[in-house]
């Protein structure tokens, strides 16, 4: 059965698409088979593995969530990537948040296009907008667990709480069983002591949960979407490349599952 994580805050800015990209490649070059699921507007998740303007022939994610369908097997692409996938967004998704308003089952419509298509797949990342507006609230009601990732800065701190009572209500009414799958900090600066302060901070309140992995400042991550690459496949031998390798062996480890080529 996939382990399906939502990649979320609702800050942007904060390395939720590029931890989406560089976390689902680094597992699928370890022979796991990922799904990488884009329900941002913005589209970054599909452009950043060189499937932009791509999609399948019945749509995008938009056409999945408010049409009359059971089964999001139809809308997944492959990538470049061995045993990398990819349900696509494109700018139609951005009416979706007013069109899903109308519709039943508003919060619940990914969870149920979900179930019947993840059978393939060993983990599913799906990429959520910098909000907690519906489409959001359908990644976490959708999801097993929650990756948050968390630019060290003081604001990140404040949207923080309203994120987690956001994520007690999810659990409370329409996902009892989300867990927290980590906290990840990105865009570290270890020359700062603001940066050293929010980590101290982050690891008093979320102890275990934060991962060990931390993701550095690094030109390569941000060069490397303009590329259509993940950034290991653009540079291997980089800093950003190195903790994202990192990062998919602890994602591994908690899940007891070794680093090593699949069947």
């Amino acid at each position: 059965m996939a382990r399906i994580i939502a990649v979320a805050n609702q800050k942007g800015g904060v390395g939720k698409t590029t931890t989406a990209v560089n976390l689902g490649a680094s597992l699928a070059l370890a022979g796991r088979r990922v799904l990488l699921v884009d329900m941002d507007p913005q589209s970054n998740l599909t452009s950043g593995v060189g499937r932009k303007g791509q999609a399948a022939p019945v749509g995008s994610i938009y056409n999945a969530l408010v049409g009359d369908c059971a089964d999001l097997a139809p809308f997944i692409i492959p990538t470049a990537i061995e045993n990398l996938s990819l349900v696509p967004a494109d700018r139609n998704l951005t009416g979706a948040e007013i069109e899903l308003v109308a519709l039943p089952n508003r919060e619940t419509r990914l969870r149920r296009l979900l179930r019947p298509a993840v059978d393939g797949f060993d983990f599913v990342l799906i990429d959520c907008p910098p909000s907690l507006g519906l489409l959001t609230l359908n990644g976490l009601v959708a999801a097993d667990a929650i990756l948050i990732t968390l630019h060290c800065e003081y604001y990140a701190l404040e949207g923080l709480a309203e994120l987690v009572t956001t994520l007690r209500r999810v659990r409370a009414s329409l996902n009892r069983d989300l867990d927290i799958e980590g906290v990840l900090l990105t865009m570290y600066d270890e020359r700062t002591n603001l940066a050293q302060q929010v980590a101290r901070d982050i690891r008093d309140f979320f102890k275990e949960k934060v991962f060990r992995t931390v993701i550095p400042r690094n030109v390569r991550l941000g060069e490397a979407p303009s590329h259509g690459l993940p950034v290991i496949l653009y540079d291997v031998k980089s800093r950003g490349a190195e903790a994202y390798l990192a990062l998919a062996r602890e994602v591994l480890a908690r899940t007891n599952t070794q680093l090593v080529p699949g069947p």
